[in-house]
């Protein structure tokens, strides 16, 4: 059953003719507001769907976009009721601050980190109100890798049904991305 999903995803974006890629967009585009949708899953068939370069730059044009209204949503709806009551709680003014000073080369390698809450990064962002050429800078940059990342690993997962090796680069992968996930994580507090 596996093996069959690259060609009944393939099957189902054809059946869908012009509305395909506006679903895919959309979709992306609302894992940014809302994270509880798998943005791993969307990427995959949107490299599936479209190929390697088709689906790599809706599904990175459309994960920048929702990652800009996310922050525009918060910064011009909650910033300043929410400030406010961070102010009170210690370690979320340590974060505050740490936003306020973050560079946009710093804010790039976090946003291109995998495992890393996109969501979380464009509230923060959002609600400290980071420059927005700053913070755009650092969405389109980091998220080069990470779109990358997610469509490689969904498209190779599914290929090393038929080539058992692929599993062991993806696990390299899938170590090497969370290690320097890691690491940023503790360059971050420290």
């Amino acid at each position: 059953m596996l093996r069959e999903l690259p060609t009944q995803v393939e099957n189902m974006v054809m059946a869908m003719g012009a509305w395909a890629p506006i679903l895919a967009c959309l979709l992306i585009m609302l894992e940014s507001i809302m994270p509880i949708l798998p943005l791993f899953v969307f990427i995959t068939i949107n490299f599936l769907a479209f190929g390697h370069l088709v689906g790599f730059l809706i599904s990175w044009l459309c994960t920048c976009l929702g990652c800009f209204m996310s922050y525009f949503l918060v910064r011009k709806g909650l910033s300043d009721w929410a400030l406010k009551r961070i102010k009170k709680v210690k370690g979320l003014k340590d974060v505050v601050k740490f936003m306020k000073k973050i560079s946009p080369a710093t804010l790039a390698a976090v946003v291109a980190c995998p495992f890393m809450p996109a969501f979380a990064i464009n509230i923060a962002a959002g609600l400290v109100k980071l420059d927005f050429k700053k913070f755009a800078l650092a969405i389109l940059v980091g998220k080069i890798s990470m779109v990358y990342f997610w469509g490689f690993l969904g498209t190779g997962l599914l290929e090393s049904f038929q080539n058992p090796t692929i599993i062991l680069k993806l696990l390299v992968m899938i170590l090497a991305a969370y290690l320097a996930t890691l690491l940023i994580n503790k360059l971050i507090k420290d």
